[in-house]
């Protein structure tokens, strides 16, 4: 309960923490949705009791009946021997237990490999963003870049971003980088560009200053690009000084 508790406050988490949690440790939302739940009356745990423990409630039941059952029998052995009839009820319903234990196991071992927060973080982190509306939405039109100005007021910050692109069935790429610019407009380029379909990242700035993100469709000559992104900037974190 002590480890469910703790569970419970990291899914609760809000400001920097989270964000720093999300982003920099990976954690997708639909698992800090579901350890925010974990202790609630209906959340998570209490759903599994109620759907799937009856039937395991019910296997331990018979099978504690046949074990009182032979530590009975084994107390009495030299006054009380069992017919025919009872040995073969006794074999079947040890047989039943078996087999409906296995089936049990199966079937619940298949829910759990099933369940939505065993999904994959990339997936978990794509599926959370459509109902997410701290995202917003840019269509980058062919030909042309979309930049996105970012300024940094401490060094060792991160700027974390993420992004995907929404095409329906085509399926295509984007060009992605990150730029310093200085005081006197001088451009460094701090994550070289590479092409995604999405991507959940982050780095630790050097500077302090004005940086640019940018996503380039200049190599399309067709198609525009519908962009959905989040981008975050996270100051870095000051460890308290001791107490004397």
């Amino acid at each position: 309960m002590e480890r469910r508790r703790q569970l419970a406050q990291l899914g609760s988490a809000t400001g920097v923490y989270k964000t720093l949690v999300k982003y920099l440790v990976g954690v997708p939302q639909v698992l800090l949705d579901f350890i925010r739940q974990i202790n609630d009356d209906d959340g998570p745990m209490e759903e599994q009791r109620e759907r799937y423990g009856p039937p395991l409630y019910s296997l331990t039941k018979m099978v504690m009946a046949i074990r009182v059952f032979l530590s009975l029998l084994w107390d009495r052995y030299d006054t009380f021997k069992l017919s025919r009839d009872q040995m073969n009820l006794l074999s079947e319903a040890a047989i039943v237990y078996t087999s409906e234990f296995e089936r049990f196991v199966t079937f619940i071992s298949d829910v759990f490999a099933n369940s939505p927060f065993f999904i994959s973080a990339d997936t978990a982190g794509i599926l959370g963003s459509r109902d997410n509306e701290e995202y917003k939405e840019i269509i980058v039109q062919a030909g042309r870049t979309y930049e996105l100005s970012l300024m940094v007021e401490s060094e060792n910050s991160y700027i974390a971003w993420d992004f995907s692109l929404m095409q329906g069935k085509i399926s295509m790429d984007i060009g992605f980088s990150v730029e310093y610019i200085s005081a006197s407009g001088e451009k460094t380029l701090m994550l070289p560009y590479r092409r995604y379909e999405a991507d959940q990242g982050n780095f630790s700035t050097l500077m302090a200053g004005n940086y640019k993100l940018i996503w380039d469709n200049s190599y399309s000559t067709f198609f525009k690009k519908t962009l959905r992104y989040k981008v975050d900037c996270i100051p870095p974190v000051v460890e308290p000084e001791p107490l004397n």
